[in-house]
């Protein structure tokens, strides 16, 4: 163990001489890959918000959790909104001036509070969020999971929302944390699949101890939860099929979810990252059930057989070769787990050999996806980092608390160059990616503990051609959660679907966005929606935002 803590404390000198480097820039995170720099417009766009923990020294188990954020567009004006989830005091008491959620609209490159207005303030312990228009009334509805009740928000089309959690039949009363809007059984209706992480009661707290120092407990102290899967009945409610759809693993630890179609047989998956108990692998069977597949495909376990401490997952083709591949955020010095789809039914475990495994070990790693931040037509990688424990380096001579995001450079579907973010150090959970300026590259938010979030705005992305398309359902769900869209230009092939919540209890832009680095005209677009109808448009001109509108 001794021989194993000086090899992470040579890797985590290494990648702190990366942070010194680049901290004389007081707000833009500059990396190298070509054009591209990060600058940090929190600020600048007015967001005043700040995360509560309810921290109050008693090391209540879900303090540390943090929190997610949305990236969608709730008004339909064509630009993206901000949703950050807030936590509160621990018990959770009343208050005269109670923390809240906020949402912050998009208002030509400033962003209003309209928390208020729009009637979407909760005050509860919130962890995640998810969107998805499961009435198909045109405008984005918002799921919110608590510790406690959940809550779904209804989108009013006038800039408010209504609680509609009762009468839908979705509220639960646990400690839910990742959540995804996915359509499993393509009947046009959105359904709810629900993360449940452990057994806690904050009056019955477990106390837990480091080498004598007082720590957070890790999961292994608490009992874990079933998950829950809703049904839409096209009526404005829901049905628990749990059982009945064969959501019937042991109860799990879960944290991160992500759907979407793992074995290209044209039905939605759904994959739940685990903390410290084996990682999930639904596979929709086609006809209403679903098969867990984790173990015998290759990613419950790490690669010498261990469940790791799950926090984020992703889906994402960053080899461009038709097939999802799975990226999982794991603990400090767990590597983080990049599952690479061999078409067969199996994934192949190459953290190591893409670059991503050794450059995770001195971090504790949270919210993540497979992103084009350089257009060039290959998904690069963002991880948001932060330790649980204030306290850390009394404990643990590699920890520290703030922690370096990272991002990974793809280098055509082969390995990833890491690059530090070296500017704000703070404490991340969740992240949220989509083009919050319109200008044709991805930027981010950052939901960031006990702090201010981060929004980064991409610089120079665009130098490189793109195309952003929009999806509308007509027969299919409206907002067209589970669609495939594959786009051919110049030599490459590449694929998205459109997904609800992922990575670490985030949202991201439901547009889906595509790099064509120096391609001016992309050959041909080919939509695969959920209801199973294919549809194919050619000849579309790049630097647009494309919308196409189901056709049947």
């Amino acid at each position: 163990m001794r021989y194993k803590n000086l090899i992470l404390l040579a890797i985590y000198s290494i990648a702190l001489l990366g942070v010194k480097v680049g901290s004389s820039i007081a707000q833009e995170v500059a990396p190298t890959n070509k054009n591209v720099r990060f600058t940090d417009v929190t600020a600048a766009f007015g967001i005043q918000f700040r995360d509560v923990n309810g921290e109050s020294g008693k090391k209540y188990f879900i303090e540390p959790l943090g929190r997610g954020v949305a990236l969608f567009d709730y008004d339909n004006d064509g630009d993206l909104d901000i949703y950050l989830v807030n936590g509160c005091d621990l018990p959770v008491v009343p208050s005269s001036i109670p923390s809240k959620n906020m949402l912050y609209r998009n208002d030509e490159g400033k962003y209003i509070d309209v928390t208020d207005d729009a009637s979407v303030g909760g005050t509860g312990y919130g962890l995640g969020c998810c969107v998805g228009d499961y009435n198909n009334d045109g405008f984005v509805d918002l799921y919110v999971t608590n510790y406690g009740k959940n809550v779904l928000y209804q989108n009013n089309g006038d800039g408010s929302f209504i609680d509609v959690t009762d009468s839908a039949g979705v509220g639960g009363n646990r400690l839910s944390s990742g959540c995804a809007f996915l359509d499993y059984d393509a009947d046009g209706h959105l359904d709810l699949y629900v993360v449940n992480y452990v057994q806690f009661d904050v009056n019955a707290n477990p106390e837990c101890t480091r080498q004598g120092v007082p720590v957070y407990c890790t999961p292994e102290a608490l009992e874990g939860e079933n998950d829950r899967l809703y049904r839409n009945n096209g009526d404005g409610t829901f049905s628990d099929v749990t059982q009945k759809a064969g959501i019937t693993a042991p109860p799990g630890k879960g944290l991160g979810v992500v759907c979407g179609d793992v074995d290209n047989d044209g039905d939605v998956d759904i994959f739940v990252a685990n903390d410290t108990t084996p990682n999930l692998l639904y596979l929709n069977n086609g006809g209403g059930t679903f098969t867990e597949d984790a173990l015998f495909a290759g990613v419950a376990l790490s690669e010498e057989g261990r469940a790791y401490s799950g926090m984020g997952a992703n889906f994402g083709d960053f080899d461009n070769d038709g097939y999802l591949d799975i990226v999982i955020t794991n603990f400090q010095d767990q590597v983080n787990s990049i599952y690479q789809n061999a078409k067969n039914g199996f994934f192949n475990d190459v953290s190591f050999a893409t670059g991503i495994g050794e450059k995770s070990l001195p971090y504790l790693a949270w919210g993540v996806d497979f992103v084009d931040f350089d257009n060039d037509g290959w998904l690069d990688l963002f991880v948001a980092n932060g330790h649980l424990d204030d306290n850390i380096a009394e404990v643990d001579p590699i920890g520290t608390y703030k922690q370096p995001n990272q991002f990974f450079w793809n280098n055509r579907g082969a390995t990833f160059k890491e690059e530090i973010v070296a500017l704000p150090l703070k404490v991340s959970r969740g992240a949220a990616f989509g083009d919050i300026d319109n200008d044709g590259d991805i930027d981010i938010v950052v939901a960031n503990l006990k702090h201010t979030p981060t929004v980064l705005r991409n610089e120079g992305g665009n130098t490189g051609n793109w195309l952003s398309i929009k999806l509308v359902g007509t027969h299919c769900a409206r907002d067209a959660i589970g669609a495939r869209v594959t786009v051919v230009a110049g030599n490459l092939t590449q694929m998205r679907e459109v997904k609800s919540g992922s990575g670490y209890l985030s949202q991201n832009d439901m547009r889906l966005h595509f790099g064509l680095g120096d391609v001016n005209q992309v050959d041909s677009v080919t939509v695969r929606w959920v209801c199973g109808h294919i549809e194919i448009f050619k000849k579309i001109n790049a630097n647009q935002m494309l919308v196409i509108e189901e056709k049947r």
